[in-house]
C-alpha cells in the first residue's frame, strides 16, 4: 500500500492516476464502507455485545479478540469499582466453578481456588451454587448477575441417553421464563458447553463426548431463544469461551476442565460484558454506549456546516476563483508551494477548506468517537514489525534518485529522513511493537530525531535569515497546531495527549526565545568579528543550564507548569506528568541540534567541507576515520538498546545517549559524496505530510485513541490494512494542503491585520477555557 501511495507520483501513470484521483477513489470507499457497516448492523442485528460473548479468535497465546471489537484487560482495582454494588452468582457444575475462580481472581488475584464459595467485594458478594444435576437453588436474594450452565452430569449420570436430553429440555424450558423475568432486572447468563478431549477423558468420563455436548448446547439455544420470548430472550448465551475452548481443549489435564489460561478468557468476556459500560475503558469498546457530543463539539459542527452553506452561497453566486492556480510538480505530483507574488486567494478559498476539513473530520469523529466501524486489539508479534520493515526498506531503496544539492542535511534528504522515520513509527504503533524493549529505544532514538531536526532547522533558519518577526512565528504555530487543535475540539481530547506537538511548539518557542533575545547573533553579524561566535555559545549554553535547572526537579517542573491557563496545554487526566516524562526524556534532543548546526554552519562558512556532488565531506584519512566511527558507534549502540531489560533502566540513559546513534547516523549518510547525492523520493514524498500522518494515525488508521486497530473490512486483516493505510494517507495529505491553504487567509502578512486577528483568537481561547473550566467544576458532572 505504500508503493501504490507513493506511486501516485510517479510521472509514468500521471495521466491516469493522480493524487487528486487517488482522494476520490478513498471518499467513495468511504461512504461504500459506511453504507457496508450501517448495513451489517440493521440487518445483522447484532451489537458489539452480542460480537462480545458469541465470537471471536486468538491473536496469540491466551490473548483472544472478539469479533469487531476490543476487550479490556480488566485491573483488580477497576473490577472492584464495577462490582462493588453487585450480588454475583454463579450456579452450575464443576466447570463453572472455574470459571468462578477466573472471575475472583480479576478481583483478587491472590486468592486461592479452594475456599469459601462466598467471596465478599464492598458490601456485596459473590456466591457459587452447585447444579446437580440440574436443581437450582434458590439464592438468599435476589442476584444482580446470575450465570450459570449445566450439562455434564446429566450426560454422565444418564449414559448420555436421549431421554435425559428431553428431560434436560423440558427442565430448562420449565425455568427459561423465570430466567427472562429475572433478566428484565438482572444480567443473566447461560454458558454454553465447553468442548472436550475425549481421549484424556476417564472411563466414567467416556460417554461425555462432544456430539452429547452439541445436542445439549442446540437445546439450551432453542428453549433460551424460543420465539414465545422474541426470538432473542434476554438471556444472555456465552458462546465465545466455547469458540476458545475449542482451540485449547488439547491442552485440559484431564479432557473435560479446560486450561487456566482459556478459563481467563472465559472470565474476562464476562467481566467486559458486565463492567464497559460503567467503566468505560477506552480499549475496551465492546458493549459500550456512545457518549453524546458535547458542547464544543456541536458548535464545531455548526462551524464547518455554517461554512459549507456560505460555500455553496458563493458557488451559485459565481465567486469561482477559490485560489490560486497551483502547478503540480511533474515527479511527486505535489503541489508547489505559491510564492509571495501570486495572486491572493479568493473569497470562496477558505470556505472550501473549511468544507474540506468538515469531511474529514467527519470521518475521524465516525471512526474513534461513533459505534460504526470495528475496532480489534493491537498484538506484537516479530513478523508483523520486521516483515513490513524490510518491505518499505527495499522500497525506499528501489526508488532512488539524483539530489539537486549535495549539501550536508540538504532539503531532499532532510524530507526522505523524516519520512522513513515517519513509516517506520507507524509499523511501530500498529504492529504493538512498543512491548518489544529494543525495538522502543531505537523508536525512541527515531523521535529524539525528529526533535534534532527542529533545532537543526529553526537554529539555521534564524541564524542564516534573521528573520523574527511576528508571521514567521504565527506561521510555523499554525502549521505546527491547527489540525491538533481542531482534533481537541472535535474528538474531545486535551492539548497534551498529541504529546508530539506539544513538544515541538514548545521547543520552537524556546529556540526562537533563544536566537531572538538580546544580542541577536547572525552569521552576517559574525562575518565580521568572530567573538560574536562567543555569543551564540553562550546562549546555547544558557540554555543548556535552563533545562538542566527544570530537569532537577519534577516537583518544581510541576508547580511551574500547573498554573492555570498554561497547565491546560500541559495536563493529561488532569495531570502534567505524562508532559513530565516525555519532555524529560528527549530534553538534550533540540540542543544537540541546536549545537550541530552552529558547528555545520561555522565550517561551511570556512569551507572546511568539501560539499560538491560525489566529493567526500572530509579528506579522505578524516573521512575513512569518521566513517569508521560512525559505524562502531551506529552498532554499539544498537548492541546497548537491544541488551535492555526494561524500559525504565534504559529511558534514564536515553537523553544522554541518543545523539551518538543520530550523529553515526548522519555521518553514514553524508561523508561518502555517492550517499550524499542521492536521495529516495520514496521516503521523501512521505517527509513532506510526516507530521499529518503522525497525528491522523491516532484515530483513523489506528483507533481508540491508538490503542486499537481500525477495521474497515473484517475478517480480513491483510486487505484491511491495505484499504485503511490507502484511506490514511490521502487524508493526511488533503490536511497538508487545507492547512497551507488556510494558513495564507488566517496569518495575514499586515503586522495589524494579524495583531487584530490574534487578539480575536485570544479573547476566543480565554471563553472556551472558561467555559471547560465551569464544566469541570459544575457539582456532578
Amino acid at each position: 500500500m505504500a508503493v501504490l501511495a507513493y506511486s501516485l507520483g510517479k510521472r509514468e501513470i500521471n495521466q491516469h492516476f493522480t493524487i487528486k484521483n487517488a482522494k476520490l477513489i478513498s471518499l467513495a470507499a468511504v461512504v461504500l464502507l459506511l453504507f457496508f457497516h450501517t448495513a451489517l448492523r440493521y440487518y445483522g442485528g447484532e451489537d458489539s455485545c452480542e460480537w462480545l460473548l458469541s465470537r471471536g479468535r486468538f491473536l496469540g497465546e491466551n490473548v483472544w479478540q472478539p469479533y469487531g471489537c476490543m476487550m479490556h484487560k480488566y485491573k483488580s482495582n477497576e473490577a472492584k469499582t464495577c462490582l462493588s454494588k453487585k450480588r454475583v452468582v454463579f450456579a452450575g457444575d464443576s466447570r463453572i466453578r472455574q470459571l468462578f475462580y477466573s472471575f475472583v481472581k480479576i478481583i483478587e488475584p491472590e486468592r486461592a481456588e479452594e475456599g469459601n464459595k462466598f467471596i465478599s467485594v464492598g458490601k456485596k458478594k459473590f456466591k457459587l451454587l452447585k447444579i446437580s444435576p440440574f436443581t437450582l437453588q434458590e439464592a438468599s436474594a435476589r442476584p444482580d448477575v446470575l450465570i450459570l450452565g449445566a450439562a455434564t452430569w446429566s450426560i454422565k449420570l444418564h449414559s448420555g441417553s436421549s431421554e435425559t436430553l428431553q428431560q434436560y429440555k423440558s427442565n430448562l424450558t420449565a425455568i427459561a421464563s423465570h430466567l427472562v423475568r429475572m433478566a428484565e432486572q438482572a444480567e443473566v447468563y447461560w454458558v454454553l458447553q465447553d468442548p472436550v478431549n475425549e481421549g484424556m477423558l476417564s472411563e466414567s468420563r467416556k460417554m461425555i463426548t462432544n456430539e452429547q455436548l452439541d445436542l445439549y448446547n442446540d437445546a439450551a439455544r432453542e428453549v433460551l431463544n424460543s420465539s414465545k420470548y422474541g426470538g432473542r430472550s434476554r438471556v444472555k448465551l456465552l458462546a465465545a469461551a466455547r469458540q476458545a475452548a475449542l482451540e485449547t481443549i488439547i491442552n485440559s489435564d484431564d479432557g473435560l476442565h479446560l486450561p487456566e489460561g482459556t478459563r481467563n478468557v472465559g472470565a474476562l468476556l464476562l467481566m467486559n460484558s458486565l463492567c464497559n459500560k460503567l467503566v468505560r475503558p477506552i480499549d475496551g469498546s465492546c458493549c459500550q454506549t456512545i457518549s453524546p457530543p458535547n458542547l464544543f463539539q456541536k458548535l464545531s459542527a455548526c462551524l464547518f456546516l455554517g461554512a459549507a452553506v456560505v460555500f455553496v452561497v458563493l458557488h451559485v453566486l459565481g465567486y469561482n476563483r477559490h485560489r490560486r492556480p497551483v502547478h503540480t510538480d511533474a515527479e511527486s505530483l505535489e503541489e508547489k508551494k505559491p510564492t509571495a507574488a501570486s495572486a491572493p486567494l479568493g473569497p470562496k478559498a477558505p470556505f472550501q477548506a473549511l468544507c474540506r476539513m468538515g469531511i474529514i473530520m467527519l470521518y475521524f469523529y465516525l471512526c474513534d468517537r461513533a459505534d460504526v466501524f470495528m475496532k480489534e486489539q493491537k498484538f506484537y508479534t516479530h513478523s508483523k514489525f520486521f516483515i513490513p520493515l524490510v518491505y518499505i526498506l527495499v522500497l525506499g531503496v528501489f526508488y532512488s534518485e539524483s539530489s539537486k544539492e549535495a549539501k550536508l542535511l540538504n532539503r531532499e534528504q532532510t524530507d526522505e529522513w523524516k519520512g522513513w522515520m515517519q513509516l517506520v513509527i507507524l509499523i511501530y504503533h500498529i504492529s504493538g511493537a512498543s512491548a518489544f524493549v529494543p525495538v522502543y529505544m531505537h523508536v525512541r532514538v527515531l523521535v529524539a530525531a525528529y526533535l534534532f531536526q527542529t533545532g537543526y532547522g529553526h537554529f539555521s533558519f534564524f541564524w542564516l535569515k534573521g528573520d523574527f518577526g511576528l508571521y514567521r512565528v504565527c506561521q510555523v504555530l499554525f502549521r505546527l497546531n491547527f489540525l491538533v487543535m481542531v482534533l481537541c475540539i472535535v474528538m474531545d481530547r486535551p492539548y497534551q495527549f498529541y504529546y508530539f506537538v506539544p513538544l515541538v511548539t514548545f521547543w520552537f518557542v524556546i529556540i526562537y526565545a533563544t536566537m531572538a533575545m538580546w544580542p541577536q547573533v547572525l552569521q552576517k553579524r559574525t562575518n565580521s568579528s568572530g567573538i560574536w561566535h562567543l555569543g551564540v555559545l553562550v546562549k546555547l549554553l544558557g540554555l543548556l543550564l535552563f533545562i538542566c535547572f527544570l530537569a532537577f526537579s519534577q516537583s518544581f517542573f510541576e508547580s511551574v507548569l500547573s498554573v492555570w491557563p498554561i497547565s491546560k496545554l500541559f495536563e493529561l487526566n488532569g495531570s502534567i506528568h505524562e508532559w513530565w516524562f516525555r519532555w524529560k526524556l528527549d530534553r538534550f534532543a533540540v540542543i544537540h541540534g541546536m549545537v550541530f548546526a552552529f558547528l555545520y554552519l561555522v565550517l561551511q562558512k570556512r569551507q572546511v567541507l568539501s560539499e560538491g556532488k560525489g566529493e567526500a565531506l572530509f579528506p579522505g584519512k578524516i573521512s575513512n576515520l569518521l566513517l569508521f566511527l560512525s559505524v562502531v558507534s551506529f552498532i554499539t549502540y544498537s548492541i546497548w538498546a537491544s541488551s535492555c531489560k526494561t524500559k525504565t533502566e534504559c529511558n534514564e540513559m536515553h537523553p544522554f545517549i541518543s545523539v551518538v546513534q543520530i550523529l553515526a547516523f548522519i555521518l553514514i549518510r553524508n561523508i561518502p559524496g555517492y550517499a550524499r547525492s542521492v536521495y529516495s523520493s520514496f521516503f521523501s514524498w512521505f517527509g513532506k505530510i510526516s507530521l499529518e500522518l503522525f497525528i491522523c494515525q491516532y484515530h483513523i488508521w489506528l483507533a481508540a485513541d491508538t490503542k486499537g486497530i481500525l477495521v474497515l473490512i473484517p475478517g480480513n486483516p491483510t486487505l484491511n490494512i491495505l484499504v485503511s493505510t490507502f484511506i490514511f494517507v490521502c487524508v493526511a495529505h488533503e490536511v497538508s494542503l487545507i492547512t497551507n491553504d488556510l494558513a495564507q487567509v488566517v496569518i495575514p502578512k499586515d503586522s495589524m491585520a494579524l495583531l487584530r486577528k490574534l487578539g480575536a483568537a485570544g479573547v476566543v481561547s480565554l471563553i472556551l477555557l472558561l467555559l471547560s473550566r465551569g464544566d469541570q467544576l459544575t457539582p456532578g458532572t
